[in-house]
């Protein structure tokens, strides 16, 4: 009997033993991460707590565990977006988004005429086509006359920009050419004044004596009295117009979304290439050699079943 009762008040004191040693370890975990929060402010400390069970009599006990979570008080890196940057990145994805009511998906530039006719069959010959034009007509003619209305309208230059906007229009090839451009260039200026008004603008489009003013003219102007750099506008303006391009003829051959995909691709380089022209381009390195597609875009208008406009 004094054997048991010896037994058992050992175990009574080994538990209250561990229990007070487990209040110790707890206490001395509580004051490590007060004292850790206080000399690493740029640490949150939280505090997690968990639910165990020890193997003796199934006691439960509390363990107090912590993490340590990084705050986001460093300074802004190089390579994150500028304010400024990131509201020009915000206008541009906005502006020349297929979701942008532009009326973009109306149009084809000539490339439904091509289908029908037998010049664009498949992947290769669309990519060839659109490099064409892209490089050596509408394309380059197009991104010409945004980057000199943009620098125009940028120094406010009025005469200039009436004069560009005027050499604009009389370059458009045909009747629907003219349609798909001026149409497109009206929306633009409309939503942006209704939308993205800004300081300047409606006394840039005043200047202009020809309205509707073109569609790369409208993007240029626009893009200049948001502030909105140049090489970004011009590179972002040929990627919409190439897409646009590539959508109908998607519809046309018809193309799956990885073919298109795969044209997109591609067109990067000619894209980049093209932009670089443009920028250093004077107005009388202007000049189209995509006879064909120009022929294409005059026959569009008496072609017998169409799904677009041009």
């Amino acid at each position: 009997m004094r054997m048991v009762m010896m037994i058992t008040r050992i175990t009574t004191t080994v538990i209250m033993i561990m229990r007070i040693t487990i209040m110790v370890i707890t206490i001395m975990a509580t004051i490590t991460m007060i004292i850790t929060a206080a000399i690493m402010p740029r640490m949150t400390m939280g505090m997690i707590t968990i639910i165990t069970t020890t193997s003796i009599a199934t006691i439960p006990t509390i363990t107090t565990a912590t993490s340590m979570l990084m705050t986001t008080n460093e300074q802004v890196s190089a390579g994150d977006l500028a304010e400024r940057e990131a509201a020009a990145l915000y206008r541009l994805m906005t502006w020349l988004s297929p979701a942008f009511p532009v009326g973009g998906f109306s149009y084809s530039s000539g490339i439904e005429w091509a289908v029908e006719a037998g010049d664009v069959t498949d992947i290769a010959r669309l990519a060839d086509w659109l490099d064409a034009m892209l490089s050596d007509g509408s394309g380059f003619c197009d991104a010409t006359f945004l980057v000199h209305a943009y620098r125009a309208a940028e120094a406010g230059d009025e005469s200039s920009l009436n004069e560009i906007a005027e050499l604009a229009a009389a370059f458009v090839p045909s009747r629907e050419r003219q349609l798909e451009t001026t149409s497109q260039g009206r929306a633009f200026i409309d939503i942006s004044r209704a939308a993205w008004d800004a300081e300047g603008l409606d006394a840039m489009v005043a200047a202009c004596r020809t309205p509707p003013l073109v569609y790369p003219v409208a993007v240029g102007v626009v893009a200049a009295m948001h502030g909105v750099p140049l090489a970004p506008t011009l590179h972002a303006f040929l990627h919409a117009l190439v897409s646009n391009w590539i959508s109908a003829a998607s519809r046309l051959i018809p193309l799956g979304q990885t073919d298109s995909q795969r044209v997109l691709v591609k067109l990067e380089a000619a894209v980049a290439a093209t932009a670089h022209r443009a920028l250093n381009a004077t107005l009388d390195d202007l000049g189209s050699a995509t006879f064909r597609a120009d022929l294409a875009s005059l026959r569009h208008e008496t072609q017998y079943t169409r799904l677009f406009r041009s």
